[in-house]
């Protein structure tokens, strides 16, 4: 299996924004180094999922896309599919769970894409969305057990290291692990010294679960979270499962009141909107703020697309 970034950063790099590494005076105070935030929230779709299909359909040959191609997401991922449907002229549907939020199934709705809602929860919208593609000869498009799509997500890394010349850590959440094995893929080659943590929200750690298993755990009945966009668990044969324990060098769990503590700092410092996911890893870095001290520190906020009814509970 090869996980080729720089490939797929030639692939799409005309169709994705090179998003910007803000330096943040603030949390630079915190920990008195310089701490960095990678602004996937201003790429296209207001997140990094962009990237991953993208990479994935540029890579299918004229046949394969001609079959149809299908996914299952519960919004970051849908929308960077539908995205990169739209690119490549190609025909394709969505499955969701029937509690999406509302705003999710809207925004899909400016794109020609077919909406098939199955099941209460991400994971099982997943798996009857595999099934339908087997059944119909289809094309699957994991939102994150793909190697094309784990490469897409890794391009963002890449950007990283051309805009810093050293980073000493990253943190970045962690829900199937499609952005974190691609970003972990990258530093692994271009800067191995950097030190790479995965964060989870206490709620739904299925990754962090499974590494300390030794095998995919399974949650029967996650509970919600703020971390939206990281909820659903791992496919039983999630080739990132072997990726973040190879190259995760440690874990940080947060929980619900942090991260919304962390995304109302963003608004408040920053006057910019984050998601929960990107707030589960500025969560962690408050938690890690001692031991990162005088360290070049690189947090990912790697989306922004959270309700504006969530927004204001949380404000």
């Amino acid at each position: 299996m090869q996980i080729d970034v720089k490939k797929a950063a030639a692939r799409i790099s005309d169709q994705v924004l090179q998003t910007p590494l803000f330096y943040s005076k603030y949390l630079s105070a915190l920990n008195k180094g310089n701490v960095y935030l990678k602004l996937e929230n201003e790429q296209y779709t207001g997140s990094f999922k962009a990237r991953g299909a993208l990479n994935k359909m540029l890579s299918l040959t004229k046949s394969e896309k001609a079959k149809g191609l299908i996914t299952a997401s519960t919004g970051n991922h849908a929308q960077g599919f539908a995205r990169a449907l739209e690119i490549t002229k190609t025909k394709g549907t969505i499955f969701l769970p029937k509690n999406v939020e509302a705003s999710k199934v809207e925004a899909l709705k400016a794109y020609e894409v077919k909406l098939v809602f199955h099941g209460s929860n991400a994971l099982s919208a997943e798996l009857y969305a595999i099934k339908f593609a087997n059944t119909s000869g289809q094309i699957w498009i994991s939102p994150y057990n793909d190697p094309e799509v784990i490469a897409g997500q890794g391009t963002l890394a890449l950007e990283m290291t051309s805009q810093l010349d050293s980073i000493d850590v990253v943190l970045g959440c962690i829900g199937g692990g499609g952005m974190m094995s691609g970003v972990a893929t990258w530093l692994n080659q271009a800067s191995p010294k950097t030190k790479i943590i995965g964060c989870l929200p206490e709620n739904s750690p299925e990754m962090y679960l499974s590494i300390k298993k030794g095998e995919i755990v399974f949650l029967k009945t996650p509970l919600p979270t703020l971390s939206d966009g990281s909820a659903g668990g791992l496919e039983s044969d999630a080739i990132t499962f072997d990726i973040c324990k190879k190259l995760i060098h440690d874990y940080e769990l947060t929980s619900e009141s942090e991260i919304g503590v962390a995304i109302k700092y963003m608004v408040d410092k920053h006057h910019k909107i984050i998601e929960g996911a990107a707030g589960v890893a500025l969560a962690s870095f408050f938690k890690r703020v001692s031991e990162l001290e005088k360290k070049t520190v690189v947090i990912i906020i790697c989306g922004g697309n959270i309700t504006t009814q969530k927004l204001k509970s949380l404000l």
